[in-house]
């Protein structure tokens, strides 16, 4: 089977967000405040925590943008990046995946395990998702969004 540039076989997309580089991963962190961006607009995002060279995180959009990630249309001479993906989705299907991936799809090792881990435990309303076979979790009280790779869970105002 022959392997794509991407190190996929026949070209074979990344299918999820836990699929990013950490540093795709602070792209789109950056991108998805401000919905629509230049690589201007996102380098400027990104420059007081991790400063790059303009090349450089154009190269990684234009990845993401072969990958499916984000969407780009060209405005003038420059190209403008849009995610596919809202942050909230793109939790969900990292929870979805881990869930699923280390626990089995059960719900309630997940929980256990955040609860021997010293999280706090939120109330947690089941919904149906079909990516983890019946549920998923949605925590019931206020939070403050964290960004995506910083952590998976929401931190709580308890």
């Amino acid at each position: 089977m022959s392997a794509s540039s991407n190190g996929k076989p026949n070209g074979e997309r990344r299918r999820s967000i836990l699929d990013l580089a950490p540093f795709e991963l602070d792209c789109m962190n950056a991108l998805w405040p401000l919905e629509e961006a230049t690589v201007r607009q996102v380098q400027e995002a990104l420059s007081s925590r991790r400063p790059r060279a303009y090349t450089t995180i154009m190269t990684i959009l234009d990845r993401m943008a072969q990958k499916g990630v984000v969407t780009r249309r060209k405005v003038g001479r420059t190209y403008v990046y849009r995610a596919n993906l809202s942050p909230a989705d793109a939790k969900e299907k990292a929870i979805e995946q881990v869930v699923a991936g280390f626990f089995g799809g059960s719900r309630e090792a997940f929980t256990a395990h955040l609860a021997a881990k010293g999280f706090p435990s939120p109330s947690v309303a089941v919904t149906s998702s079909p990516a983890l076979g019946s549920a998923s979790l949605e925590p019931e009280v206020d939070s403050e969004e964290l960004p995506i790779g910083q952590s998976v869970l929401k931190k709580t105002n308890l």
